[in-house]
């Protein structure tokens, strides 16, 4: 038997940087995403462009950058956009590919392209790649191809994943604000205690009288900040490193570590409702397109970011698989705040589920925008009343014996 020839492996995409003359010999330069040297050439003497220099810039999948949510944000906001335009979706698919900046993306819809132009349905070439596309994605993108719909599901899809990480930044900005602040505060605090507080030491020992306790006081704690200082910053890293890394290896420990952080006062409050409203959304996103309600609660527990609300809604999707109503099974987990419970429960008796779960998402993304203001707003005279008796206190007790000093003289 005669030997099959090895097959060759398709070239990778590559991006290549060109300069050249345009119409009037006006000096013109760019970018282009191809696969040889001669398609660049070649799609430039088609614009009437007189190819000066064509040189290879990056190989797509040759970068380590990391694939971010938003990177999936965009992509499905302009594949959204060319399919309901009327552009054909292979030609999307490039467009996509070379408008896209994180060179780990753009290879992403590269092998999507790939898939689909050998005969790949979208929703199987996603289903892929599940560590970038999540079961929503996939099921409403299928949902879309079966009904001759799929520019309608795919601006459903990009106008969730938008709403969601909209959701994420506020999220994100109540928690790391009072944090960014309040790291800056003791950065200074320690900073005068190394520093500024030893110089003051120094002259203080020629004064040959009692301090006051005020500034003995300030002098013991600059000494201790002085002698421990590098311990402390170890201590916290280690802290943050073992914390991150027990989360990523342990479901227990990180269920405990989301139930903590449900009890903080005022950010609980916070992510609570953060909780409810991304799964509010998620549910409706799913089920309105045609998703068994099982199968978009099973969805929906994942999106909820947070282990606490992941596991109730487990237990609410097995109470339905089993013949509960949906309501009455969010109010079993003595989870779910009443007020939902009650919306979910007059959208299953009025037949719009999918409406009120949107009306419920709407109300706590409001909630929780209230929450980031009000607490935006609380914090920032609390942490400059902080800062001024931090400071103020180190700056008073080291003046004190100088002021002493002159009223004795």
């Amino acid at each position: 038997m005669a030997r099959q020839p090895k097959q060759k492996k398709p070239a990778k995409l590559q991006r290549w940087k060109w300069t050249g003359k345009g119409p009037g010999g006006r000096r013109v330069s760019g970018e282009i995403v191809a696969k040889e040297k001669e398609e660049v050439q070649q799609q430039l003497n088609s614009q009437n462009i007189l190819v000066k220099s064509v040189r290879r810039k990056s190989s797509f999948g040759s970068g380590m950058s990391k694939i971010k949510p938003r990177d999936i944000m965009i992509f499905a906001r302009q594949m959204a956009t060319m399919i309901k335009a009327g552009v054909p979706m292979l030609q999307a698919f490039s467009v996509v590919a070379e408008s896209l900046k994180n060179p780990t993306m753009s290879a992403l819809v590269q092998d999507l392209m790939s898939d689909v132009s050998s005969g790949t349905s979208f929703s199987d070439a996603l289903r892929k790649h599940p560590k970038h596309f999540d079961r929503l994605f996939v099921n409403m993108i299928e949902a879309g191809e079966q009904s001759g719909s799929l520019d309608h599901m795919l601006e459903k899809v990009a106008s969730y994943k938008e709403k969601i990480e909209s959701l994420k930044g506020r999220v994100k900005k109540a928690l790391y604000y009072p944090v960014a602040v309040i790291s800056v505060g003791i950065g200074v605090t320690a900073l005068l205690l190394i520093k500024v507080v030893p110089q003051f030491e120094s002259l203080f020992q020629g004064f040959g009288a009692e301090l006051p306790a005020m500034t003995r006081m300030t002098m013991a704690l600059s000494d201790f900040a002085q002698q421990y200082w590098l311990w402390a910053i170890g201590l916290v890293i280690a802290s943050i490193v073992l914390i991150r890394q027990g989360m990523r290896r342990s479901d227990a420990f990180t269920y405990r570590m989301h139930a903590l952080a449900l009890k903080l006062p005022v950010i609980g409050d916070i992510l609570d409702k953060s909780s409810v409203s991304r799964y509010s959304s998620t549910l409706a996103t799913t089920f309105g397109a045609g998703v068994p309600l099982v199968e978009a609660l099973e969805t929906a527990a994942g999106a909820s970011g947070n282990k606490v609300y992941e596991r109730a809604i487990h237990q609410v999707r097995d109470d339905v698989s089993s013949g509960q109503q949906l309501h009455f099974a969010m109010r079993l987990t003595e989870q779910f705040p009443a007020l939902a419970v009650q919306m979910v429960g007059i959208g299953e008796e009025s037949g719009a589920l999918d409406a009120m779960l949107n009306r419920v998402a709407e109300y706590y993304e409001e909630e929780v925008d209230n929450k980031v203001d009000a607490l935006t707003s609380l914090l920032e005279p609390f942490i400059i009343v902080v800062l001024g008796v931090l400071v103020g206190g180190l700056v008073v007790s080291m003046y004190l014996p100088i002021f002493e000093l002159g009223s004795v003289i």
